[in-house]
């Protein structure tokens, strides 16, 4: 969720170790997520395929084994760190028709009408320029074809409130800066779809949908992952006294612990989805 925006950069080692650390059980958590957009995108067999702001490399490698030997995924991202994990990822599983690009989505190094599908799954709200980055998504998708993006609904949902949530409880203030990263960008109904059209889509759907998000292990380790990796939440996290933590730790656990089922915390995600032809 990270590729645009070079004040998002995951480049230090600490949130690579945490990326590396947790990316099994955060691929776990996030799939059906990941298959949301895959469904809704449609590849097909023989796709050149285009996705944004990848990271650790979905949806990229989903999609990869939709489009077949004959197809092609790109995965771009700004960090080559992550992308070196999603390649590693795609090379596990055998794909040869996967590929990464480190470069700004608000500069795509390809020809026009390069590919049959864009997507992005929870990147769009971190483009600096929104409605830049969707034109140059425009521009190297052929005619007619489509880009479907997904983006995180409101802050006011489990996983995040029984989180940051909990956090902004006991130090007050902003969950986020005002002018910083912001996750929920797009949670406004109809915002995404609105900036798809500004940037030139037509035909253009939204929807908002409700699908599992569950992790499959302890409370404590998915809030561990949480602050490792929720990266426009650092300014909140700074702001936390020493002495407060553990205090809010003993909160968060109890939250997050509303939500286990079994060995599993069942939070379920609320998203956008948006989508839209190029003309």
């Amino acid at each position: 969720m990270n590729a645009c925006d070079p004040s998002l950069q995951w480049g230090n080692s600490f949130r690579l170790v945490a990326s590396e650390k947790w990316k099994a059980k955060s691929a776990a958590m996030g799939r059906d997520v990941t298959m949301a957009l895959v469904e809704h995108a449609r590849p097909m067999p023989g796709m050149q395929v285009l996705d944004l702001a990848s990271g650790t490399g979905e949806p990229a490698i989903t999609l990869a084994s939709r489009v077949g030997p004959e197809g092609q995924v790109t995965a771009l991202d700004l960090n080559g760190d992550l992308l070196q994990i999603a390649a590693q990822r795609a090379a596990d599983r055998g794909f040869t028709n996967f590929a990464t690009q480190q470069a700004d989505a608000h500069h795509l190094p390809f020809a026009d009408r390069s590919f049959d599908l864009v997507t992005s799954r929870f990147g769009v709200m971190f483009f600096g320029r929104p409605q830049r980055a969707l034109s140059e998504a425009s521009r190297v998708l052929k005619p007619g074809c489509r880009a479907c993006l997904l983006a995180w609904g409101p802050f006011e949902q489990p996983y995040w409130a029984s989180t940051m949530g909990v956090v902004v409880q006991h130090v007050g203030g902003p969950a986020l800066l005002p002018d910083g990263p912001n996750p929920f960008r797009f949670a406004h109904s109809g915002s995404l779809s609105a900036e798809m059209r500004r940037a030139g889509f037509i035909d253009v759907e939204e929807s908002t949908i409700t699908v599992p998000w569950t992790w499959p292990g302890s409370v404590e380790e998915v809030w561990e992952q949480a602050r490792a990796v929720s990266t426009p939440f650092l300014p909140l996290l700074q702001r936390v006294p020493t002495e407060k933590w553990s205090a809010i730790n003993a909160d968060v656990h109890a939250s997050i612990a509303k939500y286990a089922v079994g060995d599993q915390i069942a939070f379920g995600a609320t998203v956008i989805l948006a989508s839209g032809h190029r003309a």
